[in-house]
């Protein structure tokens, strides 16, 4: 008796989370501060993930005259084209997270809130909600809204993000693009909002999977390098042992 009550409560408590307070607040589209600063955040991991390469391209290539000269794709026009063009669909990585407040409602991963309710539906609860089982992993109007609104403002602030990349690098993206430019006048509140993570929030763990597996690969390949150099002998010990010694009259390999 004590469980069910207990389950219904809890039941209870994430209809009240995913609802965010009275129907009016059911969907409640992102504003052009989220869009910006989440726009910013995409295009700084882009940046970065294209950064690394050393590919060099030659512009002669088209040219009838054979003019040109190579240049660094890190420093190339199609860099930033391909960056660009490809930026608001990765907001569709987003999810909606209605326990958190102010701009940290989206992030990457899934919600508190559904994998609690999916770890139920898993247990054998039954769990009854307006949205039904099969759309619950679906792309959510806000989230859809958020990729929406990022097409419109990297197409209006095209030359601002271009100018960033020719000439700002140095500066940080969300001061340049949003304080500056976008939000100009505006509230930029929402630039200042971290999510400092929460023990077992998936979302936090998913944004830094990535990051920790790349460092782990780096310090195993370090550590086993330091512990093969380990295992070799001093090559100025062993020459030395062999001149003290009277010459073999058999192959080093007998002894083996």
């Amino acid at each position: 008796m004590a469980a069910a009550a207990g389950a219904a409560l809890l039941m209870l408590l994430m209809a009240a989370a995913l609802a965010g307070g009275d129907d009016s607040d059911w969907v409640r589209l992102p504003s052009k501060c989220e869009v910006c600063k989440y726009v910013a955040v995409e295009l700084k991991s882009a940046f970065e993930e294209t950064g690394k390469t050393k590919e060099v391209i030659d512009t002669k290539y088209g040219f009838l005259d054979g003019k040109g000269s190579a240049v660094k794709y890190t420093q190339s026009d199609i860099r930033l084209i391909e960056v660009t063009e490809n930026i608001c669909k990765r907001l569709l990585d987003y999810n909606l997270h209605k326990e958190r407040s102010g701009s940290n409602r989206f992030a990457k991963g899934m919600s508190e809130t559904f994998e609690t309710l999916h770890n139920l539906v898993h247990k054998g609860v039954k769990v009854v909600m307006d949205i039904p089982y099969e759309l619950w992993n679906e792309t959510s109007a806000e989230v859809a809204d958020l990729k929406k609104q990022c097409d419109v403002l990297v197409e209006e602030y095209e030359d601002v993000i271009e100018d960033w990349y020719r000439h700002h690098q140095t500066e940080d993206l969300s001061q340049f693009l949003c304080a500056n430019h976008v939000l100009k006048g505006k509230d930029t509140s929402c630039l200042a909002e971290k999510w400092t993570g929460k023990k077992g929030d998936l979302a936090s763990v998913g944004e830094k999977q990535s990051k920790k597996k790349s460092g782990k690969k780096k310090k195993k390949g370090q550590k086993d390098e330091r512990e093969g150099a380990a295992s070799l002998p001093d090559t100025g010990e062993a020459l030395e042992g062999v001149q003290e010694q009277a010459p073999l009259t058999h192959s080093p390999a007998d002894e083996l």
